[in-house]
């Protein structure tokens, strides 16, 4: 209750001039944000060695694939007291402005930004508000900066007995939350932050931290929440999460439910509009541990769903080792390296989306001028297919969403024209034939021929 009615007092302060600011923030020029892709970094897990150094020399390779971003998980030291496993969790922080010594130092961090940001990547740190360890320095230093039960312990975080929650109605815990998040770009030069569990934390706090620490510079800040469930929180936040979409694809091929009401669900994310834009994704650390890997979760659709992700309006998150594919869970508390086996199998697949999400702008994310038009075909109940557009670009995807193979035509006169498929580079004219014939775990993606 008592940040519910500070949240308030704090929201009618900002209201009046946070706003403004935040929206000249986010019509700020920085085009790459609109057509990036996020590629999430397991340190702990990428490499035997598990240290920024070990992963630096991924670097290239990663480039080379068209990885436009780079996310870390955190990369604080980790509370010791009611650790979970022999390791611990990353998101259970014992300081908010140190280096996780399993990793490296500050300098060997500082070096990895700055040879991420010599090949073209930009980098992003993932930020954990909500919640700290039980041993945080704060803990002992600052006490009054947590939650606190009727008997004066703090407050575990809902689900998760290693962790312990902050108490936002305090304006100096706010400040000092915002510090900790300057030290970072000031001492590292990162470009953005990914909020961890963001709807957990007072929407009016995410207001005062983009407008302050941006003072610094311009960043790119993702959220994780579904603006679905927290609609508010979008007008902060550059990108979001489509948990929804996630849940409800996994449903659709376990559970045999209709196609329609994916396309139904996907009408309503479009309906949020282009202030922000949405991450889509198959996997990442929590749905790999927890839930399976995308091929555990999705079967045969695994692919078409990655292409699905690249290609409608948003923003595409690559986990590490989907490009191998890694083919198991990866424990989270424990040491348990990606078996890399050295054969990239899915590179070029990735490689090829990206560029195309890079440089054609009909896959501009979040961008007005933009339009997405989802196709009739003769097979509705097992074929996915539409066509996005910007001017006069085009790019056509066709799914296979099906557990078998489907014979179909594109029933639709949105479609026509010359196209070139950027897989197999084959050419289509579609005016006249829109038949194809896709076996189990086939799609497409053309671009129309100027």
């Amino acid at each position: 209750m008592i940040r519910i009615i500070f949240a308030l007092m704090i929201g009618f302060s900002l209201a009046s001039c946070s706003t403004q600011n935040l929206k000249k923030k986010m019509d700020l020029p920085q085009e790459w944000k609109h057509t990036t892709n996020i590629y999430e970094v397991n340190v702990r897990q990428y490499t035997k060695e598990g240290t920024f150094k070990a992963f630096q020399k991924e670097l290239p390779r990663l480039r080379k694939m068209g990885v436009e971003t780079i996310w870390f998980m955190p990369i604080t030291p980790i509370a010791q007291k009611n650790k979970k496993g022999s390791l611990g969790s990353q998101y259970a922080a014992a300081d908010y402005t140190s280096i996780n010594p399993e990793f490296g130092d500050l300098n060997d961090f500082k070096m990895l930004v700055d040879e991420a940001h010599k090949l073209g990547f930009k980098v992003i740190i993932d930020w954990v508000a909500n919640h700290t360890g039980w041993d945080h320095v704060w803990t002992k230093t600052n006490p009054e900066y947590y939650l606190k039960d009727a008997d004066g312990s703090f407050h575990i975080a809902s689900g998760m007995d290693d962790i312990i929650e902050l108490d936002f109605s305090k304006p100096e815990l706010r400040m000092a939350m915002i510090d900790a998040m300057k030290f970072w770009v000031k001492e590292t030069n990162i470009d953005g932050f990914r909020c961890d569990l963001a709807s957990w934390v007072e929407l009016d706090f995410w207001q005062q931290a983009r407008s302050e620490v941006e003072k610094v510079k311009p960043l790119f800040w993702i959220g994780e929440f579904d603006e679905l469930e927290n609609p508010d929180y979008g007008k902060v936040f550059d990108a979001s999460y489509s948990w929804k979409w996630m849940h409800k694809t996994e449903d659709y091929h376990k559970k045999n439910e209709p196609l329609s009401e994916l396309r139904d669900l996907l009408k309503q994310y479009s309906e949020i509009g282009g202030h922000s834009m949405r991450a889509w994704f198959t996997s990442n650390h929590d749905e790999n541990t927890w839930n399976g890997t995308e091929y555990e979760k999705y079967g045969a659709i695994a692919k078409p769903l990655a292409v699905f992700s690249a290609t409608w309006n948003g923003i595409p998150l690559l986990y590490s080792g989907q490009e191998m594919p890694n083919l198991k869970r990866l424990e989270f508390f424990e040491k348990d390296p990606i078996k890399w086996n050295g054969n990239y199998e899915l590179e070029d697949f990735y490689r090829k989306l990206f560029d195309l999400k890079k440089r054609n702008k009909a896959l501009r994310g979040g961008d007005p001028a933009a339009y997405t038009h989802i196709l009739k075909t003769s097979a509705d109940d097992k074929i996915f297919s539409y066509i996005r557009k910007n001017g006069e670009v085009e790019v056509l995807v066709v799914l296979n969403l099906s557990k078998e193979a489907v014979e179909f035509t594109i029933d639709d006169s949105q479609l026509s024209g010359s196209f070139k498929n950027i897989f197999d580079q084959s050419e289509r004219d579609f005016t006249a034939d829109k038949k194809f014939s896709f076996k189990v775990s086939d799609f497409a993606v053309f671009e129309k021929k100027s």
